[in-house]
């Protein structure tokens, strides 16, 4: 009924999303939002969110495991979005995130501090490519760094939901045992070998220094698929031994600006600001002049920062393309202006 013609005609011109969100912030027909269920600190350094979502987040493609999420915080009255990877099976009616504290993390530190069972978050479509295959690789070696878990324990639960009967192994790498969230249940799962590398403290380590071939022969030879997830390094050093291995990282890379500034000006129209360019990204500029657009991963996968273009040329600090189409949609976080630029912003 809520989804009528005739009720959106009546709710007209802002739809029915604002006046039902009025009585509960989650019922939303067309924005994909969840309630903390649950909050569990999982390590000293990390928390569990489990979470409950809409009606709405079901009209979204299917999530993938291994795929990431955007999901939207509200931070001191400005909305925050980040990607996060969940750790659930495929099907899973609930969505568990485990975030890592980062020291200077705005939303990390945020949610860390304050994430509370009743928050209400915004959710994205789902999107990534470190997905499993179908069908599913009889012999599977998956490689974890950090935070790199959460999307391989999404992977292993869904192996296991499947019934899968092949052979998984499993390297993962933390700075110590204290910090390596999920070790009980990898340790209780069945038909899966899972060796821990510890870093810093090495106690109840089963492999010494960082991952390399020697590692590798100690989990599994021959693996048909290989999976990483973790810091740009260990990404890496995975693809020098199996170049066609499916990686992940969640580090945002570094991008290479201009050898210096265009020297034009970036006009903010919406906002009435002109700044002169100093080579740095568009998102990084209009922060440094007040602006403080909506952004994401701040690594161009999220799309959180996209914004209209009206006049000028950009260049990807990704690959290097420059664009000068005129009212064309950008992602401000991975473009850096080439001259005189408007932004409506």
């Amino acid at each position: 009924m809520l989804g009528s013609p005739l009720v959106h005609l009546l709710t007209g011109p802002h739809g029915v999303d604002r006046y039902t969100e009025l009585v509960e912030s989650t019922w939303t027909l067309g924005e994909a939002r969840a309630r903390v269920a649950a909050v569990q600190q999982s390590t000293p350094g990390s928390i569990t969110l489990t979470l409950e979502p809409n009606a709405a987040y079901g009209h979204l493609p299917r999530l993938r495991a291994g795929q990431h999420l955007t999901v939207t915080f509200e931070i001191d009255g400005r909305r925050r979005s980040r990607c996060y990877s969940p750790a659930d099976a495929e099907g899973s009616a609930t969505i568990e995130l485990t975030i890592g504290r980062h020291r200077g993390g705005l939303v990390s530190d945020h949610l860390y501090d304050h994430a509370r069972p009743g928050m209400v978050v915004g959710l994205s479509a789902p999107g990534g490519d470190f997905v499993l295959p179908d069908p599913r690789p009889d012999r599977i070696l998956m490689v974890a760094g950090g935070s790199g878990i959460t999307p391989i324990m999404s992977m292993l639960r869904t192996l296991r939901a499947d019934g899968h009967t092949g052979e998984v192994a499993v390297l993962r790498y933390a700075p110590s045992a204290i910090e390596a969230g999920y070790r009980d249940e990898l340790a209780a799962m069945t038909n899966v070998s899972v060796l821990h590398g510890f870093t810093r403290v090495t106690d109840d380590t089963d492999l010494t220094g960082h991952f390399g071939a020697s590692h590798v022969a100690r989990a599994m030879s021959d693996p048909q698929a290989v999976f990483v997830c973790g810091p740009p390094a260990l990404a890496e050093a995975v693809r020098q031994l199996y170049p066609t291995a499916v990686g992940e990282t969640f580090v945002p890379p570094t991008f290479t600006a201009p050898a210096q500034s265009s020297g034009g000006r970036i006009t903010f129209a919406e906002s009435d600001v002109d700044v002169i360019d100093d080579g740095r990204s568009l998102l990084d500029q209009a922060e440094a002049a007040g602006v403080n657009p909506e952004s994401g991963c701040r690594m161009g996968i999220c799309h959180t920062c996209t914004r209209r273009k009206t006049r000028g040329v950009v260049r990807n600090l990704t690959t290097g393309a420059l664009s000068g189409t005129d009212d064309e949609d950008v992602q401000i976080c991975v473009s850096a202006p080439v001259g005189d630029i408007e932004l409506a912003l």
